[in-house]
C-alpha cells in the first residue's frame, strides 16, 4: 500500500486530508469496492454508449466490469512479466470514451496507479509529463494529432490501443486482448489512502504539476455532490464530452455512475456534438461558460435579442418557445445542468433561467475536488453554493480561499516542497482564489489573487469581473484584461465566430468597430474611473488550446497571453485608439 505523504515526500505535514473532516469513509464505499457493488447488483443497468465505426456500442455493468477485469488481469501479468513495480503508474491518453473508464476501473484492480493526460496536450507538455510520471504502460485513443512515438518518452512504454486509436498506432489492442484474457476472478481492494490517481494540471500558468487524489479522496468527491445531483431514482443520462482528464469531469461522471443511477454517453467528436447530445437527451449536463456562451449566440443569431426578449414575456406563448429553445440545444430533459471551470456570468445563467434550464454554478480544483455547489432551493446568483459537508471554507486576511477536508491532495507527486507550501500551517490547502462567503455559506468568487495587477498610477486592478462584463456582450469568444504597470488597463480579445465573419469585409469591420466602440463605453460607465480600459486590442486568431493560449479546460492562459503580446503594448498604446484591430 502507498502512503500518499511518503510518496510525495512530505512525511511530516501535518495530514492534509483532516478537516471537516475528521470524516472517515466507510470501505464499502470506496471507488473499486462501488465497482464490484455495482456489477453484484445491478448487473443489466445501462452504464455505456459509445459511438464507434458507424454503430452504437452498448454496455451494462456486468459487461464494462468484466472487461475492465480481462484488462486488470492482462496488467498484473505484464507487470510481472516486465518488472513494474507495485506502485507503478499507467497513462490515458485519448479523448473521452467507454474504454478510457474501463482502463481506469482496470488499472485500479490491478493495483496500480491511473495518470490521466489530456488529449489536447502539446508535444512539449506531454515530454514533460511522462518524464516527470514516468509511466510504465500508456492507454491511447483518439486525439487531434498525429501521435510521436519515435524518440519520445512513449518509445520506452508500453502501449495498448483503444479501438478508438489510430490505425497507424503500433500497440497492443485492446479487443485482441479483451477476447483472448480471461477476467480476474477475485474482487482486489485498495486502501482508502492509497494513490488512486495523479492529475496533471498547470492551471493558466507555470509547469504542469501531478496533483495525487486518494481512494478515499475520490469517493467523498461523489459523496459531496449527492445533496445537489441526487434525483428520484430513476437513471439519469449525462453526456460525457469535457476531459476526463480533468477532476471536473472524473467525479461527475465516472464517480458519480458508482453511486448513483447514470447512463454515460459518449461524444464521436466535434462535429457530431449536437447530435450527441440529441441521441443522449441528458437529464444532469455539466458544461462551461463557453459553451453556454456559443449557444446563446446561435440562438441569438436566429431570434434578435429583442424579439426574443418580446416572446419571453407574453405568458401566452414563453413556454412553447422556451421548449423549442432547449429542445434544439438538446437539452430540453435536463433537470440540473451546472457549470464549472471558469467564471458564469450572472446574465448568462439568468438567460439561461429565463428558458426555464436549471443551471447552477460550482466550484473545485484538481487540488481540492468539488467543494461547493447549491443545494436546491438554496442558490443565489453570482455565488458557487454552499461548501459541501467534507470541505472546510474560510476567507484568509488577504481574501483568499482555503480549504480543509478529505478531498484535499495527498500531495505534489515528487514535489515535497511545494506539497509543503500549499497547506498553511493548520492543514487549509491555499486556493490562490479570492472570495466572499454569505450568511448562508455561500461562496461568491471574486478573482484569482496573482491575477490581480497594479497600473503605474498605483491603483490594483482585478481583471476577472471586468472579463466577465466583456464576455456578457456577446460579441467575445475569449477576452483577457491586461495592463500591469502601464497607465491604464486594456483588454485583448477574439470576436465571436460570427462576429469575426461579419468584419472581414471594410463595410462589416466598420459597423462591428461601432459595435464595439458602444459596448466599451458601456462597460466603462459600470467602472471605477482608474478601472476603465483604454483600448479593446482586436487578436485576428482564435485562442486554442493547441496555440497554447487555453487551458485543455478552456480557460484562457493570462501568462501566455501576456508573454505573446507583451512587447506590443508601447506600439498599441502610441496608436490612440480605442478600437485596435491587430491584423490592420
Amino acid at each position: 500500500m502507498m502512503n500518499p505523504l511518503e510518496l510525495s515526500g512530505t512525511a511530516g505535514l501535518s495530514n492534509p486530508g483532516s478537516g471537516a473532516a475528521a470524516a472517515a469513509i466507510a470501505m464499502a464505499e470506496l471507488p473499486l469496492q462501488r465497482i464490484y457493488a455495482n456489477e453484484r447488483q445491478h448487473g443489466g443497468r445501462s452504464l455505456f454508449t459509445q459511438p464507434f465505426a458507424g454503430k452504437r456500442l452498448e454496455w451494462n455493468w456486468s459487461a464494462a466490469v468484466e472487461e475492465s477485469r480481462r484488462m486488470a488481469a492482462y496488467l498484473r501479468a505484464e507487470g510481472e512479466a516486465r518488472g513494474w513495480p507495485s506502485d507503478a503508474r499507467i497513462a490515458i491518453l485519448s479523448k473521452n470514451c467507454a474504454w478510457w473508464i474501463m482502463a481506469d476501473f482496470a488499472i485500479w484492480m490491478a493495483g496500480y496507479t491511473s495518470v490521466p493526460i489530456f488529449p489536447s496536450v502539446g508535444e512539449t507538455s506531454l515530454t514533460a509529463i511522462l518524464e516527470h510520471s514516468r509511466p510504465a504502460a500508456c492507454f491511447v485513443g483518439a486525439l487531434d494529432r498525429t501521435l510521436r512515438i519515435a524518440g519520445s518518452p512513449l518509445e520506452s512504454v508500453h502501449l495498448i490501443g483503444f479501438p478508438v486509436a489510430a490505425a497507424s498506432l503500433e500497440a497492443a489492442s485492446w479487443q485482441e486482448i479483451t477476447a483472448r484474457q480471461a477476467p480476474l476472478q477475485d474482487g482486489p481492494v485498495r486502501d482508502a489512502l492509497d494513490i488512486a490517481t495523479i492529475i496533471y494540471t498547470s492551471g493558466t500558468t507555470g509547469e504542469p504539476k501531478g496533483v495525487m487524489q486518494t481512494f478515499q479522496a475520490l469517493a467523498f468527491m461523489a459523496k459531496s455532490m449527492m445533496p445537489t445531483l441526487a434525483g428520484d431514482g430513476s437513471l439519469d443520462r449525462i453526456l460525457s464530452y469535457l476531459p476526463l482528464a480533468h477532476i471536473a469531469e472524473r467525479a461527475i461522471v465516472e464517480m458519480n455512475a458508482l453511486y448513483m443511477p447514470m447512463h454515460i454517453f459518449f461524444a464521436e467528436n466535434q462535429q457530431t456534438f449536437l447530435a450527441d447530445l440529441g441521441r443522449a437527451r441528458p437529464t444532469i449536463f455539466f458544461t462551461v461558460p463557453r459553451l453556454l456562451l456559443r449557444f446563446q449566440q446561435g440562438v441569438l443569431e436566429k431570434i434578435p435579442p429583442a424579439k426574443l426578449d418580446l416572446l419571453l414575456r407574453v405568458p401566452v406563448v414563453r413556454g412553447a418557445v422556451s421548449r423549442r429553445i432547449l429542445k434544439e440545444l438538446g437539452l430540453k430533459e435536463v433537470r440540473l445542468a451546472a457549470s464549472g471551470s471558469a467564471p458564469l456570468s450572472v446574465e448568462l445563467l439568468q438567460w439561461y433561467r429565463g428558458l426555464g434550464l436549471n443551471l447552477i454554478e460550482g466550484y473545485g480544483m484538481t487540488e481540492t475536488g468539488i467543494t461547493h455547489a447549491p443545494t436546491p432551493g438554496r442558490a443565489r446568483d453570482g455565488y458557487v453554493g454552499q461548501a459541501s459537508a467534507y470541505a472546510e471554507t474560510r476567507i484568509s486576511s488577504e481574501g483568499e480561499v482555503q480549504i480543509k477536508g478529505p478531498m484535499n491532495l495527498a500531495g505534489y507527486f515528487r514535489n515535497p516542497q511545494l506539497s509543503q507550501s500549499c497547506f498553511t500551517d493548520d492543514g487549509y490547502f491555499r486556493t490562490g482564489d479570492r472570495g466572499e462567503i454569505d450568511a448562508e455559506n455561500r461562496l461568491k468568487l471574486v478573482g484569482r489573487l496573482k491575477e490581480e495587477f497594479k497600473t503605474s498610477k498605483g491603483k490594483y486592478i482585478l481583471p476577472a469581473p471586468i472579463e466577465n462584463e466583456l464576455s456578457n456582450s456577446g460579441l467575445f469568444e475569449s477576452v483577457c484584461v491586461l495592463g500591469s504597470g502601464r497607465g491604464a488597463p486594456f483588454a485583448a480579445v477574439v470576436l465571436a465566430p460570427e462576429k469575426r465573419t461579419l468584419s472581414a469585409s471594410a463595410e462589416g469591420r466598420q459597423a462591428m468597430e461601432a459595435s464595439l466602440a458602444r459596448e466599451l463605453q458601456r462597460i466603462n460607465k459600470k467602472l471605477e474611473r482608474y478601472e476603465q480600459l483604454r483600448f479593446l486590442a482586436i487578436v485576428p486568431e482564435p485562442w486554442t488550446t493547441e496555440n497554447g493560449l487555453l487551458t485543455p479546460t478552456m480557460k484562457v492562459r493570462r501568462a501566455w497571453v501576456e508573454e505573446r503580446f507583451a512587447e506590443s503594448y508601447d506600439a498599441w498604446e502610441s496608436a490612440k485608439k480605442t478600437i485596435l484591430w491587430l491584423d490592420a
